[in-house]
């Protein structure tokens, strides 16, 4: 009776735990090993499936004679989907040392059996020979040691083809090395058990290296954009690595950056700016929205304000003191083909038509008398071709005015278009003397306040003294144009842009060009131009629209461009010569401090696991 009572209480201590394990799968109780596992595994001869993802381990399993220092970093780098996985087995000296022995002695006893054959000699023996005397005498004296080393790759994609595509391009980059791999056919279990962060070696696939061999395989490796000298941009996202660059040893020192409203553009160019005044670099900026002026009280520098009732004057006629050899033979031929894309643009060419066409653009007649009344203009102050009148105090738009006036054709109406510039709405900031003074280390001219009109022929005038200027006194510089766009609608505007980009390298000046409107930009032959001519770019977050363009034109993968509409403010595509990195604009607590305009700043956006801003420099 007592048997049959256990026998009862059993069953029913089994039928309780039944009804809790099935109440818990009711109610959908997970454990963390439900949560990480895939919905399902199929297991192939050459490949496997994760739920909806396809995966195929591949293993090395032939090197070169010699291998270099950073051989596994493209692979490292390379903006795909995989898994890499190293297993390094560390061998007896003395068990090494015997076999080498036993090696060299078949080796020799081959190479002798050749000889009285009367074989001609086999270098491939000799140089086997070799290797191992020098290994055995490295590993004698404690130099070397002696390790088995298995590496395996697994990648994944979405479709059968698309698994196919990385693993060509995989092959293709470790066969460039004389690096060989297979597939692990009909082992995909084991590659795979063998690729996730088990420590399982279960395809037990490995290699004989000494220590100097296996070291070339440091898999944290960087996208070669770290330098000895320049400035911190930020941390490669893909390594944690420090981004040092410095722009001036590039082929050109210029720069564009695009980026959507409040994504960090402003940010970045200010904290480079600081950061190269801090190694003798001097900064002048075009700034459009009153961003730059915390900065430049902050350093000392000047920050000039342009308005129709500030005191500022620049004179669009003043010429460079000294001009490069290029140009010395006629200096005034130079300035006055700068004056032409500048009167066309006040002459109606910033005003633009329903189908793009400048209203009141000037005719082949008017191109005709205006070019000469320029001449004439300069002539009436003693200005002519000869170098040693071009010390002669300029003329104004007001004697261009008058000389237009009292000429014949169409002088008198061109003089009636300009009148506003010299006696109308738009007088006296470019219609006399120049009066201001860019010697500073740091330079600001704010067009805020300047009529939407007036703004891009601001822009042009100013770029234009600062490019006399440049040529006249040259040193390291860095030039920055925000929301360059406004000059890229306007063909001769975005013409002097693009001329000061392809020419500033010889003056020892950086272009920052700096546009959130990127269709506007891209879409002008001069906007490509100008990206051309600059060996560095940084793309941040970015419009869906804008994706499109910007992935044409960088090449961009499909994993960039998704990365690209969504990244987090102060991140980015850095382009620097032929390598690019996924970056992080990094700040310290000070520059933050300086440079910060508004709540939503890089570094107070910074993702979690990034530096803290006391860390940043």
């Amino acid at each position: 009776m007592a048997k049959q009572s256990a026998v009862d209480v059993a069953a029913q201590q089994k039928a309780l735990e039944q009804a809790e394990v099935e109440q818990a799968f009711l109610k959908g109780v997970s454990t963390l090993r439900d949560l990480i596992a895939p919905s399902s595994i199929e297991i192939h001869a050459d490949h496997f499936r994760l739920g909806t993802k396809y995966g195929r381990t591949l293993y090395i399993y032939g090197y070169p004679r010699q291998i270099y220092t950073g051989w596994l970093s493209p692979i490292i780098n390379i903006d795909e989907v995989l898994d890499v996985s190293m297993y390094i087995y560390p061998v007896e000296s003395q068990v090494v040392l015997n076999n080498l022995r036993k090696k060299v002695t078949q080796l020799e006893a081959s190479a002798s059996i050749n000889n009285e054959k009367g074989k001609t000699r086999d270098p491939a023996i000799e140089a086997a020979i070799n290797d191992a005397e020098e290994l055995r005498d490295q590993l004698q004296l404690g130099a070397e040691r002696f390790f088995r080393f298995g590496l395996y790759v697994t990648i994944y994609g979405d479709s059968l083809d698309e698994l196919a595509f990385i693993q060509n391009k995989i092959e293709t980059i470790f066969g460039q090395q004389l690096v060989f791999s297979k597939v692990a056919s009909s082992q995909q279990e084991q590659g795979l058990n063998s690729s996730i962060p088990q420590m399982t070696d279960q395809l037990q696939i490995r290699r004989n290296m000494n220590t100097g061999a296996i070291s070339t395989s440091f898999p944290f490796t960087s996208a070669d954009l770290t330098d000895s000298t320049g400035i911190l941009y930020g941390i490669n996202m893909h390594n944690n690595g420090l981004v040092i660059f410095d722009r001036f040893k590039l082929e050109n020192a210029n720069m564009v950056v695009f980026a959507k409203s409040g994504a960090g553009k402003s940010f970045t160019v200010k904290l480079e700016a600081l950061r190269s005044m801090m190694l003798g670099t001097d900064v002048i900026i075009i700034d459009p929205e009153n961003e730059y002026q915390k900065l430049a009280d902050a350093v000392g520098g000047s920050y000039i304000r342009l308005s129709l009732n500030s005191n500022t004057r620049i004179n669009p006629f003043d010429l460079p003191r000294v001009i490069d050899s290029d140009e010395a033979d006629n200096p005034l031929r130079a300035n006055l083909v700068t004056l032409h894309g500048l009167f066309r643009l006040m002459l109606g060419g910033s005003q633009m038509g329903p189908n793009g066409v400048p209203l009141g653009a000037l005719t082949p007649t008017e191109e005709a008398d205006l070019d000469q009344a320029l001449i004439d203009t300069y002539a009436r102050v003693g200005i002519t071709s000869d170098p040693l009148t071009h010390n002669s105090p300029p003329p104004t738009i007001s004697d261009l005015y008058d000389t237009l006036l009292h000429m014949g054709g169409t002088g008198p109406q061109l003089a009636q278009r300009l009148r506003k510039y010299t006696s109308g709405t738009f007088a006296g900031i470019f219609s006399q003397q120049s009066n201001i003074d860019i010697n500073n280390s740091m330079v600001v001219f704010n067009i805020r306040d300047l009529e939407d009109e007036l703004r891009p022929v601001a822009m042009y005038i100013v770029l234009s003294h600062i490019w006399n200027i440049t040529r006249s006194d040259q040193r390291k510089r860095m030039l920055v144009v925000d929301e360059a766009w406004q000059l890229m609608k306007y063909d001769d505007s975005a013409n002097f842009l693009f001329s000061l980009a392809k020419r500033a390298r010889k003056y020892h000046l950086g272009l920052t060009t700096i546009t959130q409107d990127v269709e506007d930009f891209m879409g002008s032959k001069m906007g490509r131009a100008i990206v051309a001519n600059s060996s560095m770019q940084l793309l941040l977050k970015q419009s869906a629209s804008a994706v499109d363009v910007l992935s044409d034109v960088f090449k961009l993968t499909e994993e960039e461009k998704k990365r690209l509409a969504n990244f987090p403010i102060g991140q980015g595509l850095f382009f620097a010569g032929q390598s690019h990195v996924h970056i992080q604009i990094q700040a310290s607590q000070t520059e933050t401090q300086l440079i910060t305009t508004g709540p939503n700043s890089p570094q107070q956006q910074a993702p979690q696991g990034q530096l803290p801003p006391s860390q940043g420099v």
